[in-house]
């Protein structure tokens, strides 16, 4: 695709985001590359998979002792289910989406739009009252120009762009984020948004990153970023490709510790 056809080719020119985007690929190859995850890496996204969807939750203000005593999570354990009793209707949402993404991956692919209804049919289904689950779930709010938002991000996902990995993951994650296409559970399905992408546009093949971590140990500059980006201008723009691209880096340490711990 030529550059001057890509939407999203200028946000290559803003400071500091080049060398951002280097930074970023190359601490979640770092992860890959571990020794323990040549050998034996669904073990270690299973883990990473679980941390990202408590963070996530923690992010739309679930507390982090939210899981029953039984939660894996809770213990460090490493296997993701979606039987594990918890409190929070967020966080079930969260762990039910963590179980979902590997099975959406072929979808997201092709169908973007169909991928992110059932994300929010999946992150929701505690969240909206049965009599409006119909109506609600997975279906966008009718309110002016979110289709077409939704439909312009789609175009992106499905070859819009050729734009480095980690600058669509952000522009994803922050789109969603803002635009709050549902009713309700928009963070937790815009954080395992970009979580598919990362996957999809191989950033992050194998999932064994976990960025979402880092965005809760920065959360005011998390929320204070992504409203920057909101806003549309280069510097907010810039602002939140940075700050996206930093905490795929402390995901990538994340990543490296359980791996480590695993050895």
């Amino acid at each position: 695709m030529p550059p001057s056809s890509d939407p999203l080719a200028p946000l290559l020119d803003l400071p500091g985001v080049p060398e951002a985007v280097a930074r970023a690929r190359d601490a979640v190859v770092a992860v890959h590359n571990h020794p323990v995850n040549r050998r034996g890496w669904p073990a270690g996204a299973a883990e990473a998979s679980l941390r990202a969807a408590r963070a996530s939750a923690a992010l739309d203000g679930v507390p982090l002792n939210a899981a029953a005593p039984n939660d894996p999570a809770a213990q460090g354990g490493a296997e993701l289910t979606t039987s594990d009793a918890v409190v929070s209707p967020v966080l079930a949402g969260a762990v039910r989406v963590a179980d979902e993404l590997g099975r959406l991956l072929a979808v997201w692919r092709t169908s973007p739009l169909q991928a992110l209804a059932r994300l929010h049919v999946v992150a929701a289904a505690d969240l909206v009252p049965a009599a409006r689950h119909d109506a609600e779930l997975g279906r966008p709010r009718p309110a002016e120009g979110v289709s077409a938002r939704l439909r312009l991000l789609a175009d992106l996902l499905t070859g819009g762009t050729s734009v480095p990995a980690p600058v669509l993951v952000a522009v994803v994650h922050g789109e969603l984020l803002g635009l709050a296409p549902f009713s309700t559970a928009n963070g937790v399905v815009a954080r395992a948004a970009a979580r598919l992408t990362a996957v999809a546009a191989g950033l992050d093949p194998k999932g064994l990153a976990v960025p979402e971590v880092g965005h809760l140990r920065h959360a005011p500059e998390y929320r204070s970023a992504a409203a920057a980006f909101a806003e549309g201008t280069a510097d907010g723009i810039r602002t939140w490709l940075l700050h996206c691209c930093a905490q795929w880096e402390a995901g990538a340490r994340e990543g490296t510790s359980i791996a480590a711990a695993r050895a």
